[in-house]
Parts: structure tokens; C-alpha cells; sequence
């Protein structure tokens, strides 16, 4: 009887452990066998070993910029001074002087491809102070240090032109000439009715358009402008120039004007231009710069009506017609005449600092005056040169 609990309790523990075994049992389960495939998205960039380099980029800019420009800019100034006390004049003579020049000059080239434009601007200033003696009314002379201009000119071109071929070009020159201050007849006479000039009184504009020839020598920089079709005017904007006499002529007349009231003259026809420039020796002590330039106005002349050559028959024409009313239709009018300007500039440096300059200008205008005028100057003083190659 004592087997009969024992019996229960192992049914017991059966029971158990099979309800336990039903709780934890996994189904089956059965998987599909594929093929895993990987992609890549990102994308690739190569990598070079060059970067960009913003000091470099500037470098090279500035290469190019020296490359297809040159630039030299010049300054002089030179003076004078000579002193003498009272017993030196006494005994010996002599008069105390200043004399004093300042000059610029800026020259400009910048060139890309086959096209080139050439900028030049020069500016010359002199004046020099010496004792003149004057008589007043009650006859009384007096003497006081004047100071009267020796040297005026302001002188501006441009020449942008096209490369034709090795040694020819295609372009037009522009060029403009006048002065900064006032020019008077004399010393004595430094009153408005002495005035003879002034900035634009005169001015002169000429513009012409043709063939350039330039040397491929280097020894024999010589070039060579042939235009022709050129137009040349000359401008005197003040009334007071327009209306004072010198030498006999009034100041409209002295500029080849037609009339007080003109204020301008235009004249057409053909221009040459020969330009030399260059230095000798490798530390330039010697420099070398010509222009001649000459203008002939034959297209004017031709549409011009009572033409008269010689400039006396002219003078005695003009002052019949003025007698007779000053009919417009009958003025009588001056043939033209060629004009020629020649310009000569002889540098010699003694040092980097220190140049003798040696001058000659030789003008001829038959409008101003019947003879040709002529400018020597012969300068010592300190100079200076920058170009940036």
C-alpha cells in the first residue's frame, strides 16, 4: 500500500514535465535560399596634386600685364641762378637772373594680339626772372626782377592701330597741342592788352588716318606715317587773344582765323609723320628722340572761293574788302600752305640724376607768319627715368 503514493507522485512529475515540454517547442521553418548583391553609391573624385593658388593667379596676371605693356614715365628740372652785389654791377655790369624748367613726359604702349594703341603726354614749363627797367609818365625809371615764360606746351596723342602686316599698320594718330599759362608780348606788357595766349588760345587738334611703316632694325627705330585723309584745326577760345594786335595783325589773323568772331578753323587734307627714337649704349647715356610732322590742307583749298597766294597781295585783298563792307561772299582767303613742325631732343647723362638736354624746334605756319621760327634751349639738371622693362 506503501507503493501506491509513490506511483501517484511519479505520474505526477510526468505529467508536468510534458505540459512544460509543450510550451517551448519552435516550429519548423523552412528558408528560401538567394544571392545577396552589394552596391556601391558613393561616387569617386580624383584627386590632383595642383590646387589653386590665389597668390600664384596673381603672379601670373601680372606677368601678362608687363608683357602687353610698357610704360616709362621722365621728369626734369633745371635752373639757373646768377648773383651779383651792387659794386659788381658798378664796376663789371651784370644783372641777377633766374631761370627755371620743369618738364614731364609719360609714354605708354600696351599691345594684345594684333591690335596696339601708343598714349604719349609731355608737359614743359620755364620761367625766368630778370631785372627791367621801365619809364613812367613823369619820366622816372624805374628797375624790378620780372618773371616771363620762357617755355609753355602741353602735348597729348594717341595712336591705336591694327597690325597689317610684319612692318605695316593701320590706324589713325590723334594729337592735341596748347599751353597752361598766359604769354604776354613782353615783359613790360604783362596786362590783359598784352595777352597773346592762353590754355586753348591757341589749340591745335590733328587727326589723321593711314599707314604705318616701323623699322625691323633695332639700330634704326625710324617709323613712318602716311595719311591721307587728315584733318588739322586750330582753336583760340578767347576773346581777348582774338582781339589784341602784335606785329601788326590782329590776334584772330595771327592764328589763321576768318573772322573776330570765329573761334575755330577746320581744315582737311593729307599729314605725314617720321619718328625716331633711340638710346646708344647699355647704361643710355645718350638719347635720341626726332618728329617731323607736316599737314597740307588741299581739300580745303579746294572748295575755297577768291584764293589769293601771296600773303602781301592777301593783306592789300583783305583790306579793299573791308573798305568796300566786308561782303562774306566776296573775303578773300589765303591759299594754304604746307605746315612743318620738327621737334629735336638730345639727352646726354652724365649720371642717373644729372642730364644735359640740348633742344632744337623749327616751326613753319605761312597762316601765323610769312618766315619760319625757330627754339634752341641747352639745359642742365636733375632728371629721372622709370620704365617697367
Amino acid at each position: 500500500m506503501k507503493q501506491i503514493p509513490l506511483l501517484l507522485s511519479m505520474m505526477t512529475t510526468l505529467l508536468a514535465w510534458g505540459a512544460a515540454t509543450a510550451q517551448i517547442s519552435i516550429d519548423e521553418a523552412t528558408v528560401r535560399p538567394d544571392r545577396v548583391r552589394f552596391r556601391d553609391e558613393m561616387k569617386s573624385t580624383s584627386v590632383d596634386a595642383e590646387y589653386f593658388s590665389r597668390a600664384r593667379y596673381r603672379a601670373e596676371r601680372a606677368a601678362i600685364r608687363k608683357e602687353r605693356n610698357y610704360l616709362e614715365i621722365g621728369g626734369k628740372l633745371q635752373g639757373t641762378i646768377t648773383s651779383y652785389n651792387d659794386p659788381w654791377i658798378a664796376v663789371s655790369g651784370g644783372d641777377n637772373s633766374i631761370a627755371q624748367t620743369a618738364s614731364f613726359n609719360l609714354r605708354h604702349v600696351f599691345q594684345k594680339n594684333l591690335f596696339s594703341i601708343e598714349t604719349r603726354f609731355n608737359a614743359n614749363l620755364g620761367y625766368n626772372r630778370v631785372k627791367v627797367e621801365t619809364t613812367n609818365d613823369a619820366g622816372e625809371t624805374t628797375s624790378e626782377g620780372i618773371w616771363f615764360k620762357t617755355q609753355d606746351e602741353l602735348f597729348i596723342s594717341t595712336a591705336p592701330s591694327f597690325k597689317l602686316a610684319k612692318n605695316w599698320s593701320y590706324g589713325s594718330t590723334i594729337q592735341f597741342r596748347s599751353q597752361f599759362v598766359n604769354g604776354y608780348k613782353s615783359r613790360t606788357e604783362q596786362e590783359r592788352a598784352g595777352l597773346k595766349s592762353r590754355f586753348m588760345a591757341p589749340g591745335y587738334l590733328d587727326v589723321s588716318l593711314g599707314l604705318t611703316f616701323s623699322s625691323p632694325h633695332p639700330k634704326f627705330p625710324v617709323s613712318i606715317n602716311i595719311s591721307p585723309v587728315a584733318m588739322s584745326a586750330v582753336f583760340v577760345e578767347n576773346a581777348t587773344v582774338r582781339g589784341n594786335e602784335w606785329d601788326g595783325k590782329k590776334g584772330w589773323q595771327a592764328y589763321g582765323l576768318a573772322s573776330l568772331d570765329a573761334t575755330s578753323k577746320y581744315e582737311g587734307g593729307s599729314s605725314v609723320q617720321i619718328n625716331f627714337d633711340r638710346t646708344f649704349g647699355k647704361t643710355g647715356y645718350l638719347h635720341y628722340r626726332t618728329s617731323i610732322y607736316s599737314f597740307y590742307g588741299w581739300i580745303t583749298d579746294i572748295s575755297q572761293g577768291n584764293r589769293i597766294n601771296g600773303y602781301t597781295d592777301y593783306k592789300n585783298a583783305y583790306d579793299k574788302w573791308v573798305e568796300a563792307g566786308s561782303d562774306p561772299k566776296k573775303m578773300p582767303h589765303l591759299q594754304i600752305h604746307p605746315t612743318v613742325r620738327w621737334e629735336n631732343t638730345l639727352d646726354i647723362r652724365a649720371t642717373k640724376f644729372i642730364t644735359t638736354t640740348l633742344s632744337f624746334q623749327l616751326y613753319y605756319n605761312r597762316a601765323q607768319n610769312v618766315a619760319v621760327q625757330t627754339q634752341t634751349l641747352l639745359q642742365v639738371g636733375l632728371s629721372y627715368t622709370f620704365k617697367n622693362k
